[in-house]
């Protein structure tokens, strides 16, 4: 019998200002919230709503999770790819 597997996740990646906002984090539970937001967002990449905005850009979405404290804000290319354009941690809601 074949195995199950789960849903399929999207590949993430980093602008360079979410790199640089990365590069800053210390503590392990930001590291763990982040973490959870991000397996959220690879699993369903819809999870997020979407910002408003014009037609210009990329369409940005934010995912918050209050319990986490935690807000992405984000785009999904044409081939799935979630670019992470920003994230808040110990959000204030």
């Amino acid at each position: 019998m074949p195995a199950q597997h789960g849903p399929r996740r999207a590949q993430v990646a980093f602008s360079d200002s979410a790199a640089k906002q990365l590069d800053v984090i210390t503590s392990e539970a930001e590291l763990h919230a982040l973490d959870r937001a991000l397996v959220v967002i690879s699993v369903d990449p819809d999870a997020g709503e979407p910002l408003p905005g014009n037609s210009s850009g990329p369409r940005l979405r934010q995912y918050v999770d209050d319990v986490e404290r935690v807000r992405l804000v984000y785009w999904v290319t044409a081939l799935k790819t979630i670019v992470i354009y920003g994230s808040d941690l110990a959000l204030v809601v």
